[in-house]
């Protein structure tokens, strides 16, 4: 896919500045967002406060503000993202667990790779590919032609490739029983009718039970991978032991299980980093409440 003309120019024009002057610039950007934009501000601080009961408010108000830092940080990076190579990689990004990518591998059932929003995880799936680790990646289809132009080349220029969501499972499992990787993000609310509600950070949260159900139909291993950034502003990148299937004559059982276990691995991540995870989304949106009391 090709970028516009304008996409081209924004990068080029933002990738010609020095990162460490766009890291000042954005982050300044994020934290004016971050005192104005009251409604995101009052989200992320609400979703913060109970999801770390026991921390006090002087500790929230400080994640709060690294979160929008880590968005500002992730946005100046991204102009330097397409400049990036396999040789030049490893000065910005390092990887662990390659090994639980190839034992997956070697199984031939394929992978399906999982993920959230977490760290700069445009910039991971940039570096997977890098690595010569090609993904599928499932994707919202953008509204703005434009945007979903841009969008699309950035996910694919190193290679991956990208499925818009809806009608997907038939190529889904096609590309599976050819050993190809399937890149899923599982960490976003969903309507009642299209999840489970599983425990994150001690509440329900609505999830898509679409990556249980792959497992289930196909045998292909889960892998969790992540990209953190560490205090020296690089980033590791590790790839996690494929997790754990449950799978039993009960179906709905085993469906909310394998969500229930991936949906902790990400909570697991995300209390390490908790600065580093997108707490602007309504993730709870979804309350049980909404649930017709027949389908209970």
């Amino acid at each position: 896919m090709k970028k516009t003309l304008s996409t081209r120019t924004i990068l080029l024009l933002f990738g010609a500045i020095p990162l460490k002057i766009r890291k000042v610039f954005f982050r300044a950007i994020f934290i004016l967002v971050y005192h104005f934009d009251e409604k995101n501000r009052l989200i992320t601080l609400h979703n913060l406060i109970r999801s770390f009961p026991e921390k006090n408010p002087p500790e929230i108000t400080r994640i709060a503000k690294n979160v929008y830092l880590n968005l500002g940080t992730t946005a100046a990076e991204f102009f330097g993202i397409p400049s990036l190579t396999k040789d030049n990689m490893s000065d910005w990004v390092k990887f662990e667990g390659l090994e639980n990518y190839a034992k997956a591998l070697s199984k031939k059932k394929g992978i399906l790779f999982y993920t959230g929003h977490f760290g700069n995880w445009e910039l991971g799936g940039t570096c997977l590919g890098l690595e010569n680790i090609k993904v599928n990646i499932i994707y919202r289809a953008l509204d703005n032609p434009i945007l979903e132009d841009f969008v699309a080349w950035f996910r694919t220029h190193t290679g991956h490739k990208v499925i818009p969501k809806g009608g997907a499972a038939r190529k889904i499992i096609k590309l599976l029983k050819k050993n190809e990787s399937i890149g899923i993000l599982i960490d976003q609310n969903v309507s009642w009718n299209e999840g489970v509600f599983v425990d994150f950070f001690g509440r329900p949260a609505s999830t898509t039970t679409g990556l249980a159900a792959l497992a289930l139909q196909t045998g292909a291993p889960v892998v969790p991978v992540f990209i953190v950034r560490l205090e020296d502003e690089t980033y590791k990148i590790t790839i996690y032991e494929e997790a754990k299937i449950t799978k039993t004559d009960d179906y709905d059982a085993d469906l909310f299980e394998n969500t229930q276990r991936f949906t902790g691995i990400i909570e697991d991540v995300v209390r390490k980093y908790p600065d580093q995870y997108f707490w602007l989304h309504q993730r709870w949106k979804t309350k049980k409440s909404q649930v017709p009391i027949n389908k209970r």
